[in-house]
């Protein structure tokens, strides 16, 4: 059996970042897997992308609110052409928006007799043209989109996978979605590349990665106002990443970077499954993050780590001040690299997707 991946990125966001991770992983455990990227003519951005952008600014009413929060998939590159394709019996979908693979496109793959897998990396599947539902509001753009995936989905021919069991209940609670096939199968990490190393520690040394920092969504506001509140013996020393440090691209160093610090927090007021947690838990290091989307089923409070109510500072400084604490801190870490060992190594999760496959 032979799988192709689509992502439009690379290396480029956490979607690719996972999909990718999976690739090798499929591969380490005897499964033939390519992966087609986006191919970028112009610039940084191909003539589907460029298209697709300019079709929303015009639905928008020449306004460039919501430019980069929505995507209508009407436009896309051709793959079919291509070796990859021809050879594959699987495609599998992941995030495929601003110009890579289009509606129409993958109603092709299936009129091909592919059998096709889509993973989905945020709630884009489940409304029309939207990819967080905090940010939707009715269109003409959004009930388009909306009818169009109606159409494809009504053709029951793609299994849907959710990278976490939050993100496939507000699947099953979409209108579009509630009656799919969907099931939960998280994204993996190379254990024996991030993984706990003899790197001295600092005692109070605090970690927070996105990969834009000014972004409101990450919750950068509610972290500094959560370290304000650290004095004295509690203080901490916050590194964020992108801001106080230079953005790493390198994952070695990445691992470096988990392995010089005590604790991770990630205050985000929207996530599915954040492969930055994932990292640092395979690292050893305990959490911090806020009650939301698939951070629960990472972090385990009490045992691995501290989840605080959603955009609550005081609870966020009161997790910091719980996993530095020099009784919790290496139970905590302990528990977290077994927590990555049982659900998110690569064996684990190829597994699960072979099953699909076959299935």
């Amino acid at each position: 059996m032979k799988v192709l991946l689509l992502s439009t990125y690379e290396k480029t966001g956490g979607a690719a970042i996972a999909a990718s991770r999976l690739l090798q992983a499929l591969r380490h455990n005897g499964v033939e897997a390519t992966m087609l990227c986006r191919k970028n003519n112009i610039g940084k951005q191909s003539w589907t992308s460029i298209m697709e952008r300019a079709v929303i600014w015009m639905f928008n009413g020449f306004s460039k609110k919501d430019l980069w929060a929505t995507d209508i998939a009407l436009f896309g590159q051709d793959i079919t052409k291509t070796r990859e394709y021809r050879e594959a019996d699987v495609i599998h979908l992941h995030w495929i928006n601003q110009g890579f693979i289009s509606l129409f496109q993958i109603e092709r793959f299936i009129k091909d007799g592919k059998k096709i897998v889509w993973t989905m990396h945020d709630a884009w599947n489940t409304m029309g043209a939207y990819h967080l539902a905090i940010q939707r509001r009715e269109s003409l753009m959004e009930r388009w989109t909306w009818r169009r995936k109606r159409e494809l989905y009504s053709l029951n021919k793609i299994q849907f996978v959710t990278c976490s069991r939050w993100l496939r209940e507000e699947t099953r609670r979409s209108e579009l979605t509630e009656q799919l096939s969907v099931k939960a199968i998280p994204n993996p990490i190379d254990t024996a590349l991030f993984a706990p190393q003899s790197t001295k520690k600092h005692g109070r040394r605090v970690l927070f990665v996105a990969q834009n920092v000014n972004n409101p969504m990450k919750g950068m506001s509610y972290l500094d106002e959560a370290v304000a509140m650290l004095k004295g013996n509690d203080a901490v020393e916050l590194i964020a990443l992108g801001r106080d440090i230079p953005y790493i691209n390198d994952e070695v160093e990445m691992a470096r970077l988990y392995n010089s610090v005590d604790a991770f927090v990630l205050p985000s007021l929207s996530e599915n499954l954040p492969n930055t947690i994932m990292e640092a838990m395979a690292c050893g290091v305990p959490c911090v993050g806020f009650d939301v989307g698939g951070i629960p089923e990472m972090i385990d409070h009490g045992r691995n780590g501290y989840v605080a109510r959603l955009k609550d500072a005081r609870d966020l400084a009161e997790g910091i001040r719980f996993v530095l604490d020099p009784e919790n801190r290496e139970r905590l870490g302990r528990a977290a690299r077994e927590k990555v060992m049982q659900c998110y190594s690569e064996a684990a999760v190829a597994r699960k997707y072979m099953e699909v496959y076959d299935g």
